[in-house]
C-alpha cells in the first residue's frame, strides 16, 4: 500500500484550523459577554452609559430587522458623508504639514464608499494626498467603524437564526458601542503599542528630507501616525492603509 503523500499546503491547512479553533473557542465566549452586556460595568460601563445618552438610544429597547438595518444604514450614511466632506475639505483643514489638497471629487466618492463598506479600494497613494487628519479622523476612524459593523450584522444575524419566540434581533447603536468599546478599541491600542515598540512611526512631524540618496541625492521620507491606523487596518481586515505599499 502506498504511503500518502502528505504536503505542506495540507500540514498548514490542518495547522491553520487548529489555530482559528483554538482562538474561536475562547473568544467566542467573550463575545456572548460583551454582547450581552456582562462586561458593561466600571469605567468602560459608565462611557457606554453616557454614550446612550449623547445619541439617546434606550439599551434595552431591541428592534425588528428592519429598524435593525435601518439604523445600520443611517449610521453608515452620516459616516460617508463625514468622510467625503473630509476628503472635499482636506487642503483647508489642520494637521497638514505637506499642504495636500483636496482629493477630487471621484477619487474622495470612490475612497468614501470604499472605506465606508470596508472594502477598501485604495486608487491614491497615501503619503502623498492624504492628511494626518484625513488618514486619522477620516480613515483610521472607518476602519474600527466598518469592521465593527460587519460584526454587529453577524451578531443580528445569529440572533436572528437562534431566537424563535421574537422578532426583535438587538439594537444597533448598543452592538456597535460594545464591540467598538469591549472588543476593537482593547485590541487595537495593544497592537499600536507592539506596533510602535518595534519601529512603526507614530507621530505628527513634518516629512524627512535625506540626502545622499537616490539618483537625485535627495529622498522624502513619509512620516505620520502609522502604528494606530495599522493596528486596526489588521485586525479589521481592512485593505487601505497609511502608505500606498501596503
Amino acid at each position: 500500500m502506498a504511503t500518502p503523500n502528505i504536503t505542506s499546503d495540507t500540514i498548514m491547512l490542518i495547522l491553520f484550523l487548529v489555530i482559528v479553533t483554538g482562538i474561536a473557542l475562547p473568544l467566542s465566549s467573550f463575545f456572548v459577554r460583551v454582547f450581552s452586556g456582562e462586561l458593561s460595568r466600571g469605567i468602560p460601563g459608565r462611557i457606554e452609559k453616557t454614550i446612550y445618552r449623547l445619541i439617546e438610544t434606550d439599551p434595552d429597547q431591541e428592534d425588528s430587522w428592519k429598524g435593525y438595518a435601518r439604523n445600520m444604514l443611517v449610521f453608515n450614511g452620516i459616516g460617508f458623508v463625514i468622510l467625503f466632506s473630509l476628503l472635499l475639505l482636506q487642503g483647508f483643514l489642520p494637521f497638514n504639514p505637506e499642504k495636500f489638497g483636496a482629493f477630487d471629487l471621484f477619487t474622495a466618492i470612490n475612497t468614501a464608499v470604499s472605506f465606508v463598506t470596508n472594502t477598501n479600494w485604495q486608487v491614491y497613494s497615501g503619503e502623498t494626498t492624504a492628511s494626518y487628519l484625513t488618514q486619522m479622523v477620516g480613515f483610521t476612524v472607518q476602519n474600527f467603524l466598518s469592521a465593527a459593523t460587519s460584526i454587529c450584522i453577524a451578531i443580528a444575524v445569529m440572533r436572528g437564526i437562534t431566537r424563535h419566540s421574537t422578532d426583535k434581533i438587538g439594537n444597533f447603536w448598543v452592538d456597535m458601542t460594545r464591540c467598538t468599546l469591549y472588543i476593537l478599541l482593547p485590541i487595537a491600542f495593544i497592537f499600536a503599542l507592539v506596533l510602535a515598540s518595534q519601529g512603526v512611526i507614530q507621530n505628527l512631524d513634518p516629512y524627512v528630507q535625506a540626502t545622499g540618496y537616490g539618483s537625485t541625492g535627495q529622498q522624502t521620507i513619509a512620516m505620520g501616525p502609522v502604528a494606530s491606523q495599522e493596528a486596526i487596518k489588521e485586525f479589521g481586515t481592512n485593505g487601505g492603509g497609511f502608505f500606498n505599499a501596503n
